[in-house]
């Protein structure tokens, strides 16, 4: 009899086992369905989000080009800003053979140092870009020639950098970095020779030196040298100040404190309407850029940021127009004055930049034109009636 009730219980139990197990079953099934229902809904959700995104950066967009604004799609990404009638003719020039047309223009910038940078610079691009038959041609005719020889140190630059190319070292190859540096060295000797060359007050030689530096790594006492051979000859020259900035960087050879250490002494020295305090505005980014852990929505609100900015404006308003830096300058105060949500002033600057983003901030982005768009079409959108 006992044997009969214990054997009754056992399946009284299995049978409870069992109906739970199909109770169990069914739940699953239908915690399956409704999670399968809410993936449905949830797709649905965010695909109605990214449409009604789409449709207000679509309104914002039509807002801005209705004001005169370059559509997204039309913004030039290679320029900061558009080439003068005479930087064009030159270039163009250049490109058919004429190199005398390439010396007259930088000769024809006078003393003004940072011009005639900016001339040299687009003559090396060029060679380092296209065709350099028209330098060697006029290396041959003019072997002493001081100007030819700076243009060739630049160029052998451009080649190296061009060769390493703008991402992160972990994503650039071993065989890059080999061919790099070994371009550096064929770099470092030009500018050695540009230097030899020279006027002994011209400091561009050694402009073509920075970079070289910054590539294979020279010491800090080592680029202090160079800095002195710049400085002593020009003080002020803003292309010199921003390429030593970025040797100071923590992503190449100092460290964000002497980056804006020597962002902030070189905007101190610098006289009003030179536009080095570009430089703090250039530190305080790339410090933002480097570091995963910044929030961009209050970094550039930093009561540090925000007098920098306005030092920077006032540096603007006193610079000559005509100034190669105050295109550079407008694209960082657009960018800082949109994070710090003073869009009116923000889009003064856009409508003086509009059409070329061809310079930081926005080539640091993986999509310059989206990135540029973005802060022009919202800072346009608050401040339209």
């Amino acid at each position: 009899m006992i044997f009969l009730a214990v054997l009754g219980i056992l399946l009284l139990a299995a049978a409870l086992y069992v109906a739970r197990g199909f109770y169990l079953i069914g739940k699953a099934k239908r915690l399956t369905a409704r999670a399968g229902v809410l993936e449905a809904e949830t797709a649905e959700l965010t695909a109605r989000a990214d449409d009604r995104e789409a449709e207000a950066k679509a309104a914002k967009a039509g807002a801005a080009a209705a004001l005169g604004f370059v559509p997204e799609a039309e913004l030039d990404i290679d320029l900061p800003g558009p080439l003068s009638d005479e930087r064009r003719a030159a270039l163009d020039a250049v490109r058919g053979g004429d190199w005398e047309a390439g010396a007259a223009h930088v000769e024809a910038a006078g003393q003004d140092r940072e011009e005639r940078w900016q001339r040299v610079m687009a003559l090396a691009d060029l060679a380092a870009g296209e065709d350099d038959a028209w330098l060697l041609a006029w290396r041959a005719a003019r072997p002493a020639d001081p100007l030819a020889a700076v243009v060739n140190a630049q160029s052998a630059v451009r080649v190296a950098w061009n060769v390493r190319g703008g991402k992160a070292a972990g994503h650039t190859t071993q065989e890059q970095f080999r061919l790099f540096r070994q371009l550096l060295g064929t770099a470092q000797r030009a500018a050695q020779e540009a230097q030899r060359l020279a006027d002994p007050a011209d400091p561009l030689p050694y402009l073509a030196e920075q970079p070289v530096a910054m590539g294979l790594g020279y010491s800090h006492e080592r680029y202090r040298t160079l800095w002195e051979e710049i400085v002593s000859r020009d003080a002020g020259m803003l292309s010199a100040h921003t390429n030593a900035l970025q040797y100071w960087c923590q992503k190449w050879r100092g460290s964000h404190e002497l980056a804006l250490a020597f962002a902030r002494e070189s905007a101190a020295a610098g006289k009003p309407g030179g536009l080095l305090t570009l430089l703090p505005l250039i530190a305080y980014f790339e410090q933002e850029t480097h570091e995963a852990d910044i929030v961009i929505e209050t970094w550039y609100k930093e009561p540090e940021v925000a007098l920098a900015v306005d030092a920077a404006l006032q540096d603007l308003a006193e610079a000559d127009p005509g100034h190669s830096g105050v295109v550079w300058m407008r694209h960082m105060l657009a960018f800082c004055l949109f994070w710090q949500d003073r869009d009116a002033e923000a889009v003064e600057q856009f409508r003086h930049v509009d059409g070329y983003i061809g310079s930081m901030p926005w080539t640091y982005a993986n999509d310059p034109r989206r990135r540029y768009a973005y802060a022009r079409d919202w800072a346009v959108d608050v401040t339209s009636p």
